[in-house]
């Protein structure tokens, strides 16, 4: 099945949104950007994913990401499917979803992108859109790649701190340890020598000791 791999440019797609036709590089822009599927409209657990999305689309922007959905239905479908989800998050029913939805009625994009899910098929027998989150860069390239199946929602918090430790990472020589959150301590890079992390790292930095007596879990505060 086609699909996208890490480090590779995203597919400069055009289609049809909530907001228009949209060329996908010039929607990104030079900002980071977030595509994540959804099976079908109107069912209930991408309501829920929609509507949190919407709640933290706030958080999003703060760190210049621009959101955007898919799902396999018209845009008719989508904008009537909006009104179900602002409704969800207890919202007035004239507001608006703060990202488009693409319409991949032809499953075009779906099959490009390596979206469909195998075991989840349409009454038609034809398999629908799995739960994919894709995160690109300013450079236009696929900085992490999430594939849930249709039938397991996905968690939008930890969405978000993938990105903090995306972006962080981009700019700082250090990895980001299992768990991590902004603000927590960061680790120092196996490839860097002990003399160049300490001019790095002039916050410091702290090696666990190990029975191996390896010296490779190197901490440092969060540049």
């Amino acid at each position: 099945m086609p699909g996208v791999l890490l480090g590779d440019v995203f597919p400069n797609f055009e289609a049809d949104t909530t907001i228009g036709k949209i060329q996908f590089h010039d929607f990104l822009g030079d900002s980071w950007g977030i595509l994540f599927s959804h099976p079908r409209d109107f069912t209930p657990v991408c309501t829920t994913e929609l509507g949190r999305a919407a709640k933290l689309s706030g958080e999003f922007a703060r760190r210049s990401v621009k959101m955007i959905a898919l799902s396999i239905d018209s845009v008719q479908d989508h904008l009537a499917w909006s009104k179900d989800i602002v409704a969800y998050n207890g919202e007035a029913p004239d507001s608006t979803l703060p990202f488009p939805i693409i319409a991949d009625e032809k499953r075009e994009l779906a099959i490009q992108l390596g979206m469909l899910d195998p075991d989840e098929k349409d009454k038609d027998g034809i398999p629908l859109t799995a739960r994919c989150v894709f995160v690109i860069g300013p450079d236009k390239k696929l900085k992490l790649s999430i594939l849930y199946p249709a039938t397991t929602g996905r968690n939008f918090d930890e969405i978000l701190r993938t990105v903090d430790s995306l972006q962080l990472t981009a700019q700082k020589r250090v990895a980001t340890p299992v768990d991590w959150k902004l603000g927590d301590s960061c680790m120092v890079l196996p490839n860097i020598p002990e003399d160049e992390a300490a001019k790095l790292f002039p916050a410091g930095v702290y090696t666990k000791d190990l029975p191996s007596g390896k010296k490779y879990l190197r901490y440092t505060p969060q540049p």
